[in-house]
């Protein structure tokens, strides 16, 4: 049971280390013994740990493990100090035994230390223990000077007082209409940690305006020493300073100056105007350009005109404290209730188009409004006297920046959906309008970022396309949108603020860009595209089913990619004539332990039962690792996990769970042409090591005829590929990877990504080494990377000698529609060319004049 404390009750604080006790004011360092920070005691340790001196949640915790902030309770927020400059060491000699968010019992440990390695690194090891938020209390007495014992001795008595008046005060500074805002780079080597957060405090003090710092999608209170340091700031960061009340003007100088200064630290000298500007690079377009064009990462492909419509969250107004407990507790009961309706009617509406893989991300967001950690410290906050909007947000907010710090792309990336969830409850609060519900015809989207709700929220038939300025092409959102066949573009960088409500642009994914204020030229040419590719889109369905020769009579197989049954039943319906990739992963995602091996072998049968045993099924074994990294697989930090452990490295370093996985795989065989691919395959010897257990499990199995081949993704493998030839059954060419190590150059990094082109002539050349290779032993290549699905490549692959295609289940007609416009003599002549071309663009503008001037 949780007794609440009354406003004049008292709270007792027990020695956090012990040592020797002295005032707060003994302590050599100014920030502390002159009460910047707060009231407070010191303690110089004798232990090598530090306990909670009460009960409380840990607030705020540095990446360095050298302090912790705790808030009791009743509202006292307390920083314990461990050293000082403690700070410059970065971690080293500090182990956190707690995190952000955790509740903690007085007496447990929150920080180990090694206090030998302090006192031959740091200034002293002297730790002090102030109250940062002095309006929660009305009187304070410290122990006397002495020894004391950890966890046992009482060493500061605090009387609490609710702080009311000062809640007035900020209440009646908010209402001021006069608001000013500036941005300023942070320009302390650390950050805003202890000693300059409180020296920015003591600067706002003097003045009659409420004054705040946002960085990292977080705000923080000028005055509360605990929120800025909570603010995560590194050297570098851009932070923005608003400053809202009577001298809003002057205090907003007196901060921007003081923070240029270094706020009481030496930094290093700038320019009075430290603006950074965004140059244009010397190649590529890479922001905005003098044509009004900008460029992102392609995620859902498409073409489409439209108006900008940014979709932005209301700035809601949250008061912090509230004077009917009960009333509040209501208020978040019925809003959690609502958005639970809500993201379980988007669930049913995504099992009814059959997505319900899709359906189940709205599950995941459905499961934190029951989220035990959020109820709990939300209820914590309410009957504290907080609000329920003010409660909420900060229980959410602590579970958003503790995922976005995370290590894992994977989970860090899922921060989007839990805030989205939490801000859904909001709405509910407050009163207000959902913003994904009211949009005007003909619109191309416009966000930071993107939830999945978002976009299942809109109303497609005034949706023409999604463009974000954050995000990924593996986004919740982007493979939702994919499913809605909505274009989207993401990672346009902040140049994209630049766009403005209702102006005309073109979304165009072929080049990878938005382009805004088109000439009406441009838009018309654009409309006669649009028009012109939906008909002829319909007319390549119609002949989907017939295979796909080319004009001198060569039959060229057009498979598809797919990621589950879903999609393997899409693909026979759309002419596809197997799987040549199937990627298995998806089994493995979104789930906190790996599937048995009946699971597996149900999912594999069931796809192979539905294409028929005269198609092939192209099992690729688990691709994790790098960009796909799983709950319950420990893969331990990697500088650069896309040069770490990751496809078939998992497999190998973990021989366990690859051969629960090929026992499984070898189950379909009964059903279609099975064919096992390995993924990231980089040396003989890890081919020859799977063979070697896939050819044990069929023995076991009693199952043969299953052939064996590789991914070729890394140039290693292209490079060695006549070795590869004598022992492979058949070669695959992952063109999006082997682009990517090649041309050394992130596939998803936003400025770069659009110089990522698989027909740059060196990734061409490493194409006809491979099929060149195998042809000589008789075996075939095929190409399942994005290439396979690009028009302008299709000549030169065919060209080259791929003998297969592997491409989007949406893509198969428009595939085979392409094939049989080209002759194979004339695919061999463009690929020779190609070859001897200097880069990307001169390929495919190569590619463009031969086929308008044969009129194919």
């Amino acid at each position: 049971m949780t007794i609440r404390q009354k406003p004049s009750d008292s709270l007792t604080l027990y020695a956090p280390l012990s040592g020797w006790l002295m005032p707060v004011t003994r302590v050599p360092d100014p920030v502390f013994s002159e009460k910047m920070l707060g009231d407070g005691i010191a303690i110089d340790p004798l232990c090598h740990a530090l306990n909670a001196p009460c009960e409380g949640v840990v607030i705020q915790l540095p990446d360095s493990g050298h302090a912790v902030t705790l808030q009791t309770p009743n509202g006292v927020e307390l920083l314990i100090h461990i050293g000082l400059d403690t700070v410059m060491l970065k971690g080293e000699g500090f182990k956190p035994r707690v995190k952000e968010g955790d509740k903690v019992s007085q007496g447990q440990v929150l920080i180990e230390f090694d206090p030998d390695y302090l006192a031959c690194h740091a200034r002293s090891l002297v730790t002090a223990m102030v109250v940062t938020n002095a309006q929660s209390v009305e009187s304070m007495s410290c122990a006397a000077e002495g020894h004391v014992e950890q966890g046992t001795t009482p060493v500061m008595t605090l009387t609490l007082d609710r702080g009311t008046a000062l809640a007035a005060s900020e209440e009646a500074i908010a209402e001021s209409l006069e608001s000013h805002q500036a941005t300023i780079i942070v320009p302390n080597p650390n950050g805003l940690h202890a000693r300059p957060a409180a020296v920015l405090a003591e600067t706002v003090k003097p003045f009659n305006t409420n004054v705040t710092l946002s960085c990292h999608g977080r705000e923080a209170n000028a005055l509360s020493v605990a929120s800025v340091m909570g603010l995560n700031t590194r050297l570098g960061d851009e932070i923005t300073v608003k400053a809202q009340g009577q001298e809003a003007v002057l205090a907003l100088d007196a901060v921007i100056q003081a923070i240029r200064k270094g706020l009481g630290e030496t930094v290093a000298e700038s320019t009075e105007d430290s603006t950074v500007f965004e140059e244009k690079p010397l190649l590529g377009a890479g922001e905005a350009s003098v044509l009004g064009c900008y460029s992102g990462i392609v995620a859902v492909n498409g073409l489409a005109t439209g108006v900008v419509h940014w979709l932005s969250r209301p700035d809601i107004k949250i008061a912090e404290y509230a004077s009917d407990s009960n009333n509040e507790l209501s208020l978040l009961a019925v809003a959690i209730d609502t958005v639970r309706q809500e993201l379980q009617a988007l669930q049913s509406r995504m099992g009814t188009r059959g997505e319900e893989g899709l359906g189940e991300l709205f599950a995941a967001q459905t499961a934190l409004l029951d989220d035990p950690d959020v109820l709990k410290t939300t209820k914590q906050g309410i009957q504290a006297g907080k609000t329920a909007a003010f409660s909420w947000k900060q229980a959410v907010d602590a579970q958003v920046n503790q995922l976005r710090s995370l290590d894992n792309p994977l989970l860090a990336g899922r921060a989007i959906d839990i805030e989205d969830s939490g801000f859904r409850v909001l709405l509910q609060i407050s009163g207000i309008q959902n913003p994904a519900t009211s949009i005007p015809d003909d619109a191309i989207i416009l966000a930071d970022d993107l939830a999945p709700a978002d976009v299942l929220m809109l109303d497609q038939g005034k949706v023409k396309g999604l463009c974000t300025l954050q995000g990924g092409a593996t986004s919740h959102a982007a493979i939702l949108a994919k499913s809605l066949s909505l274009p989207m573009l993401v990672g346009l960088g902040a140049s994209g603020r630049t766009l403005i409500n209702g102006s005309q642009v073109i979304l165009d994914t072929v080049q990878g860009r938005l382009q805004a204020n088109p000439d009406q030229a441009t838009l018309d040419a654009c409309h006669e595209r649009i028009v012109n590719e939906s008909q002829r889109r319909e007319q390549n369905r119609a002949q989907a089913h017939k295979p796909a020769l080319t004009l001198d009579g060569e039959h060229v197989e057009v498979l598809a990619n797919i990621g589950n049954l879903n999609e393997a039943r899409n693909s026979v319906a759309e002419g596809g004539e197997g799987v040549g990739l199937l990627r298995s992963e998806f089994l493995f995602l979104n789930r906190v332990t790996e599937p048995n091996e009946a699971e597996q072998a149900d999912c594999y049968q069931a796809i192979a039962q539905a294409l028929g045993r005269d198609r092939p099924l192209i099992i690729r074994t688990l691709d994790v690792g790098g960009d796909k990294p799983l709950p319950y697989l420990p893969i331990p930090k990697e500088d650069n996990p896309f040069l770490g452990e990751r496809g078939i490295r998992v497999g190998i370093n973990r021989p366990g769970m690859l051969r629960r996985q090929v026992r499984a795989i070898l189950t379909a065989a009964k059903h279609c042409q099975l064919r096992i691919m390995l993924p990231m395959v980089s040396s003989l010897a890890e081919f020859r090591a799977v063979k070697t257990l896939i050819r044990e499990e069929q023995a076991h199995l009693g199952v043969s005829d299953v052939s064996i081949g590789i991914m070729v993704e890394v140039p290693s493998a292209a490079l060695l590929a006549d070795r590869f030839a004598q022992e492979v059954d058949f070669f695959s060419i992952g063109t999006n990877d082997l682009t990517q190590y090649t041309l050394a150059i992130d596939r998803g990094h936003a400025r770069l990504a659009a110089r990522a082109d698989g027909l740059d002539p060196s990734v061409l050349q490493l194409i006809a080494m491979t099929t060149e290779a195998a042809h000589r032993h008789g075996k075939w290549v095929g190409v399942c990377g994005g290439l396979a699905g690009d028009e302008q490549a299709v000549p030169l692959l065919l060209g080259l000698g791929v003998d297969e295609l592997s491409v989007s289940v949406p893509a198969i007609a428009d595939i085979k529609a392409a094939i049989r416009r080209l002759s194979m003599q004339q695919c061999r002549e463009m690929a020779r060319q190609s070859l001897s071309l200097e880069s990307a663009a001169e390929v495919r503008q190569w590619v463009k004049n031969q086929v308008h001037s044969t009129g194919k």
